[in-house]
């Protein structure tokens, strides 16, 4: 009977850890195909997101998470189907990579969004991330309602990666230094978090 608990203890133990620490990371590229996203000139955000996002995906697989791609081609996904991709693996996070426009050419910067309290501190985290990896004007991680993560069922996040609308950060964007820099913060930013999952310090 005392090994029958033990066992069961083990397995319970097991259980929250894999819960605790989740396995996998659903990408979700922006945009894509008839929807170029923001741009300027022949730069566009559909184009930056899925380089980025395939970064990403490259990094995370190194260190052994499981990743799902909402989409790895310049092809249109709708924002349902986007969600229902990521809502099929419940032990997982969502994270859509964007890059960001607006009709005020002096905005600059980088800016995660979260749409509940659950996916907040990997908001957080993923903004630190970027922010030691790319020198660029710090928007916060914030409340929003976008479709994509409101609707998920699982801790999610949108990342904006700076302003295509802006002559210089645009002209970053254009460099694969600067998009592997912020694969790597967003890769930084999902240990920090899954390291505060395991901890207890976050649900």
């Amino acid at each position: 009977m005392k090994s029958f608990f033990v066992t069961l203890f083990l397995i319970v133990l097991i259980s929250s850890e894999a819960v605790a620490s989740f396995r996998t990371v659903v990408i979700d590229a922006g945009h894509g195909g008839r929807d170029r996203g923001g741009s300027y000139g022949k730069v566009y955000e559909k184009w930056l997101a899925l380089d980025t996002a395939l970064r990403v995906e490259k990094k995370l697989k190194a260190k052994g998470y499981r990743t799902v791609m909402t989409r790895r081609s310049d092809q249109f996904v709708s924002l349902p189907s986007r969600v229902k991709i990521g809502n099929r693996y419940p032990n997982s996070i969502f994270v859509s990579i964007h890059y960001n426009f607006t009709w005020k050419k002096s905005v600059s910067g980088l800016e995660t969004f979260y749409c509940n309290s659950r996916s907040k501190p990997l908001a957080q985290a993923v903004q630190r991330g970027m922010l030691k990896r790319v020198k660029a004007v710090n928007r916060g991680a914030k409340y929003a309602r976008y479709y994509v993560i409101r609707k998920s069922r699982n801790p999610s996040i949108l990342v904006e990666g700076g302003f295509v609308s802006n002559s210089r950060e645009r002209g970053r964007t254009k460099e694969g230094r600067y998009r592997e820099g912020l694969a790597k913060g967003i890769v930084d930013g999902i240990d920090e978090y899954r390291k505060l999952r395991r901890r207890g310090k976050v649900h």
